[in-house]
């Protein structure tokens, strides 16, 4: 049996989830930016919480910075992470070389990348 191949990074979408108002979402900025350039084909996005209220709802996030990481239009990682370029790289790195994910099975996770993905400010 051949191994199946690493997921292509173009179908990876990492989005940080944070506010302009926070000082820890303003450090991570410039380390979330690192880890996109090791990362070249990977879709990074920068949500600010407040200006984009209309397409997160009805989701609250509440810690900061919180990522979600999906694949194609399936979520597979939703939740607060350290501000650290090493974790942020090791999550997206196990996600692409991950033949077979999980998906999280939260349906307005997966609408709320179905809303990034279509929207079309993000593209």
């Amino acid at each position: 049996m051949t191994p199946a191949a690493p997921l292509s990074p173009a179908s990876v979408l990492v989005v940080c989830l944070c506010a302009e108002w926070c000082g820890v979402c303003r450090d991570y900025r410039q380390r979330f930016a690192q880890v996109q350039t090791q990362f070249p084909g990977v879709r990074f996005l920068w949500i600010d919480v407040e200006d984009e209220a209309d397409l997160l709802d009805p989701l609250d996030v509440e810690d900061f910075p919180t990522l979600l990481l999906a694949v194609g239009d399936k979520p597979h990682f939703f939740g607060p992470l350290t501000p650290q370029t090493d974790t942020l790289a090791r999550l997206v790195r196990s996600l692409i070389e991950n033949t077979s994910p999980p998906a999280l099975a939260d349906p307005s996770l997966t609408a709320l990348v179905a809303r990034i993905r279509a929207a079309q400010h993000f593209l």
